[in-house]
């Protein structure tokens, strides 16, 4: 789910546990804390997926560029660049 895509989904009320400091702040500053509380973990999110499939695929990806310093660019006779 992408941080844009978040709005899109039904929502269900929980209880958080904020610093209070970091919350006077916020609401200080006219955020919507849900939202924000929202965003960031929809980014905390993301940036786990991402790492657990960098672990899942760095054996592929390892091989991928041994071949690549051994061979070169697979087609890299064909770029005009």
């Amino acid at each position: 789910m992408q941080i844009a895509d978040a709005a899109k989904h039904a929502r269900r009320s929980t209880n958080l546990s904020l610093d209070t400091v970091l919350l006077a702040e916020a609401k200080a500053l006219g955020l919507n804390v849900s939202r924000a509380a929202e965003a960031g973990i929809a980014e905390a999110v993301q940036r786990s997926k991402r790492q657990q499939w960098l672990r899942d695929n760095s054996a592929a990806v390892e091989s991928s560029n041994r071949y690549v310093d051994a061979n070169g660019l697979p087609l890299a006779r064909h770029r005009q660049f």
